[in-house]
């Protein structure tokens, strides 16, 4: 039975993962045709077209939209790089290139965080003040867990090195986090019920904290009853995963549809 249990969870999370990252690089196609785009061609108001007045390109505003430009570099590398360092088979059959992008996973973390700070505090809230401080308390934990990440990967302790990167990696993905649970929020209640326009409603509220801490929340979930847990543990875990892994490929088609698709 421990062992059905253990496949079972395996099997939960390796769905989600498949899920997510079909979303995810749908999220790097988009920023990529809108944004990457727009700077390739000197389109810059492409930059425009979705952010909301003083938070795209501003003329004149050179360290404003270096920050800007850096934070969307570098969610495209998470994207589509980021992603591969979690694959199993990439780790056991290219060390080398998992070393290598483990490296620039760290510096990107460090890069987005600190770019994203350096954004809110210059340019102001892009989503209400409380979406502020969910991101700013993101970005903190980023770091932290990317620091973490790190000394275990030097002391060679890649248990512990794994769990950190992990939250590294989840923490990364709080942007597109949100996104998702707006779509999913939005399709279920058919419309924008506890949203207003100055993202104070209850709903914005929850998000702008639920976006970054229930992720990280399964996560410890996760490992907690893959590391520890028993059979009934593991089932518990592998049904709770099959619930988020149909959320997340939920919100993705949502969010696609809905968000990305239109704007390119």
């Amino acid at each position: 039975m421990e062992k059905i249990a253990g496949r079972a969870l395996s099997v939960s999370a390796t769905a989600w993962f498949v899920a997510l990252v079909a979303g995810l690089w749908a999220f790097g196609v988009y920023i990529v045709g809108l944004y990457g785009v727009g700077a390739v061609t000197g389109d810059w108001e492409r930059w425009n077209a979705v952010l909301p007045a003083g938070h795209g390109y501003n003329h004149g505003d050179t360290a404003g939209n270096l920050a800007l430009g850096v934070h969307l570099l570098m969610a495209v590398f998470v994207t589509f790089a980021g992603s591969l360092q979690l694959v199993p088979g990439i780790r056991g059959k290219a060390p080398r290139f998992h070393r290598w992008n483990g490296r620039a996973f760290i510096v990107v973390a460090f890069a987005i965080a600190l770019s994203g700070l350096f954004i809110a505090f210059t340019r102001g809230a892009v989503a209400g003040t409380y979406m502020a401080i969910g991101n700013m308390l993101n970005a903190v934990l980023l770091m932290l867990c990317a620091g973490q990440a790190l000394r275990f990967a030097r002391k060679r302790r890649f248990d512990l090195h794994g769990r950190w990167a992990l939250r590294a990696f989840v923490l990364m993905l709080g942007v597109f986090f949100y996104r998702l649970g707006m779509m999913l929020w939005f399709a279920a209640n058919q419309g924008p019920v506890g949203h207003t326009k100055a993202f104070d409603g209850p709903f914005d509220i929850a998000l702008a904290f639920g976006h970054v801490l229930v992720p990280v929340a399964i996560l410890e979930l996760y490992l907690l009853a893959r590391d520890r847990g028993g059979a009934g543990a593991k089932l518990a875990m592998a049904g709770g995963m099959a619930v988020v892994t149909l959320a997340t490929a939920a919100g993705g088609v949502f969010a696609t549809l809905g968000l990305w698709l239109p704007r390119l």
